[in-house]
């Protein structure tokens, strides 16, 4: 019996080609998602006092247009709990510490 060889060729490419972006609209995009977090980093601020020492290391998603802020040791319970409140919100994420980074580099 002879073997049968594949002649396959890996295809390369956009995952989704109808979709694209000019640099126009990328560039807008970013600018919002800045200032949803700057909006979101300036509640953070003004919070991160009364709940540094209570709850160092902790997750804080904050819903910039309320005000609102959701706090847990576990970032998708905090996640849970402002979904339960805010289920079509998007949520600025830092962590309560002196910089409210969330992860190392």
């Amino acid at each position: 019996m002879t073997q049968q060889q594949l002649n396959w060729k890996a295809r390369r490419g956009r995952i989704f080609p109808e979709i694209v972006r000019s640099p126009e609209e990328i560039a807008k995009r970013q600018a919002e998602t800045e200032a949803f977090h700057q909006r979101g980093r300036v509640i953070f601020e003004r919070v991160r006092p009364e709940l540094i020492a209570n709850h160092y290391n902790w997750f804080i998603l904050i819903e910039p247009d309320s005000g609102d802020f959701f706090i847990d040791r576990d970032s998708m319970v905090a996640l849970q709990k402002g979904l339960e409140k805010y289920p079509q919100q998007r949520f600025a994420t830092f962590r309560i510490n002196e910089t409210g980074v969330c992860g190392r580099i």
